[in-house]
């Protein structure tokens, strides 16, 4: 299976937490049915990109970057690249690559979507269609800085730093899938 049919039969099978999310669902899966470039950088304006929270193993951190290129807090990810065959994959790559912690396991189904403008391949009006998914960092994991980061630190989860809304509300939706019924 593809990278693009991966994503496809994702999305259309994920069940979304309220009409916001339905609503940005819809909108990915029907640019990846216009669209067969969908998942490479290169189709733009937009294009789907895969992230994942990393948290600790007890849930109580979270692992947030300082993005070199846009100086604010995040969770990790990015482009998905020609080597993914799968969103999780995608996710996991990206985790691994810019929190440098070895062992992290990703949970396939999203946490949450998130459409957001970034300046992309020299165009200002170019979006991410952001699938987000929950990494769980192992017991003894020890971050490394990467160089797309200018830092990368655990914080509370009840004490996040200044970030924007999106990070907060993917962090409301790890607690939520991380706290028992």
């Amino acid at each position: 299976m593809s990278l693009h049919a991966d994503a496809y039969e994702l999305l259309t099978g994920w069940a979304a937490p309220d009409a916001a999310q339905a609503a940005l669902r819809d909108d990915y899966v029907a640019h990846l049915a216009a669209r067969p470039d969908a998942m490479q950088r290169a189709c733009l304006p937009h294009h789907l990109t895969a992230s994942a929270l990393v948290v600790s193993d007890d849930g109580s951190r979270v692992l947030l970057t300082l993005h070199r290129r846009l100086r604010r807090w995040l969770q990790t990810g990015g482009h998905c690249e020609d080597q993914d065959s799968t969103l999780s994959g995608a996710a996991l790559r990206e985790a691994t690559e810019e929190s440098g912690i070895a062992g992290l396991s990703v949970d396939p189904v999203p946490l949450r979507l998130d459409r957001h403008p970034v300046p992309c391949g020299g165009r200002d009006d170019a979006e991410h269609l952001d699938v987000q998914l929950l990494a769980l960092a192992p017991a003894d994991a020890v971050p490394a800085i990467s160089e797309e980061s200018l830092d990368l630190a655990w914080f509370r989860v009840d004490a996040l730093p200044e970030t924007d809304d999106s990070v907060r509300a993917l962090v409301a939706a790890a607690r939520t899938r991380l706290t028992p019924a």
